[in-house]
């Protein structure tokens, strides 16, 4: 069975964490590929493994996740994704 990808963006650690572990990902058919805590660290990471769905938090320091899901569609349109505040 193949999995979607998944990368999450927000800039507290434990919020995260927290992300990663309460949810069982691949009963639903995800994988959790990598995380970042800024816009800027996220667009680099997401242009390297291309994933599937980006989950991001707006209000982050060095790039917002507004500015970072506009970025983002510029570069990889295909990916899907879900902002939470």
């Amino acid at each position: 069975m193949g999995y979607y990808s998944v990368m999450l963006v927000d800039d507290e650690e434990e919020v995260r964490q927290a992300i990663i572990k309460r949810v069982d990902w691949e009963s639903i058919g995800f994988r959790v590929v990598d995380s970042a805590e800024n816009g800027e660290e996220a667009l680099e990471k997401a242009e390297r493994l291309c994933p599937d769905v980006v989950m991001t938090d707006i209000q982050m320091p060095f790039m917002d996740g507004l500015t970072f899901c506009k970025k983002l569609k510029e570069r990889i349109s295909g990916t899907k994704i879900v902002i939470f505040s």
